[in-house]
């Protein structure tokens, strides 16, 4: 028997602490950035603080970025659980926001309780189609989906330039954006909760939350939720279990753009009430970063999507108490926690292994 030694981390640290000792040193890093442009790290860390989470108004917007940021990560998350890379959250979530649109502006005739599921719904199929295509194309012409999903987000950009500047324009207008949905198209706030009418917080929260259950219930409590990590895990341990591999790959990626909808959704129905472009707001890209550090597991997907919610909400009050400081720093800061906790998310695996587990000889 070799004399060799290995340790593995515990699941519990795995999923829980080495994330946050990453997080740790992200901030850790930021704080000596703003250390050296001269700023007070502490004063700094607290304007994030307070910013995010120290009134009612920062917490609701902090909740409805990370609602965004949400629905960006489940859809990404999904996707990774079938061993797929997808890219196109961005995309997806921007066509859907056309289904949503066409639905609004052309159900005007119809009540709120009728016409919101039939706009969400519509978003969903629109999400789940433009997700589907780029499945297919690896399914069973073997190109892959980075690659598509990359070519698919420049698509849904040029397609929605072209049809809100010379379609859904509203008429007279100079902006690129369509007419104000009807007023009973729009999604009840949260103030029932307490929180201010004057955040954009809206019943899309509540819907994120519905969709990370059932995507934990879909993939770990369904047999063909467990197919579906199977191909992810190995594609030879599925083909000789008989399982379709093809099927699965493009019903996920379809799953994946009817999740990604719900950005269109937060945003469409809940804060804008009218198609814009760029509504997305990279939220779709973001996903990425929040899929990765919530380890592709719908808890931590909703963790981190609450971090990164917080961040850019707190990031607004930052620039706004603390001028001297670059705006670009909230963004550096949001690149150290994807850095720390995605591309070197197991720099510190070993040594908190060696420390966490026992020998095994």
């Amino acid at each position: 028997m070799s004399g060799s030694t290995t340790r593995t981390l515990p699941r519990w640290a795995d999923l829980l602490l080495l994330p946050l000792v990453n997080l740790a040193l992200a901030m850790l890093i930021a704080a000596l950035v703003i250390l050296g442009v001269g700023e007070s790290p502490w004063a700094a860390m607290q304007a994030l603080a307070v910013g995010s989470l120290g009134s009612a108004d920062a917490i609701g917007y902090t909740l409805y970025y990370a609602t965004d940021m949400a629905f960006a990560g489940l859809a990404v998350a999904v996707a990774f659980q079938c061993g797929l890379f997808n890219i196109g959250a961005e995309g997806q979530a921007y066509i859907s926001g056309l289904g949503v649109a066409l639905v609004c502006l052309g159900g005007a005739a119809l009540p709120g309780p009728l016409l919101i599921p039939l706009a969400i719904l519509t978003g969903a199929g629109f999400g789940a189609a433009w997700g589907a295509v780029p499945g297919w194309l690896q399914a069973h012409r073997g190109s892959h989906v980075v690659i598509t999903t990359i070519m698919f987000n420049f698509i849904a950009a040029a397609l929605m330039v072209y049809l809100i500047v010379n379609v859904l324009i509203a008429p007279g207008s100079m902006a690129p954006e369509s007419r104000e949905f009807p007023p009973q198209a729009a999604l009840p706030t949260l103030a029932f909760l307490g929180f201010p009418a004057s955040t954009p917080v809206n019943l899309a929260l509540p819907l994120a939350l519905g969709c990370a259950l059932g995507m934990w219930l879909l993939l770990w409590r369904t047999g063909w939720g467990f197919g579906v990590r199977v191909v992810g895990a190995s594609p030879a341990v599925a083909h000789y279990a008989g399982i379709n591999q093809s099927r699965q790959i493009v019903l996920v990626m379809a799953l994946s753009g009817a999740l990604a909808s719900g950005v269109a959704v937060n945003e469409l129905l809940g804060a804008q009430h009218k198609l814009l472009l760029g509504f997305t707001g990279g939220y779709g890209f973001t996903g990425i970063a929040v899929a990765l550090m919530g380890r592709n597991h719908p808890v931590g997907v909703l963790l981190a999507a609450l971090l990164f919610g917080a961040l850019a909400q707190g990031g607004a009050e930052l620039a706004f108490e603390m001028p001297s400081v670059p705006t670009e720093l909230v963004v550096l800061i949001q690149g150290l926690v994807i850095l720390f906790t995605g591309a070197l998310g197991n720099l510190l695996r070993p040594a908190l292994a060696r420390i966490l587990s026992p020998r095994a000889g």
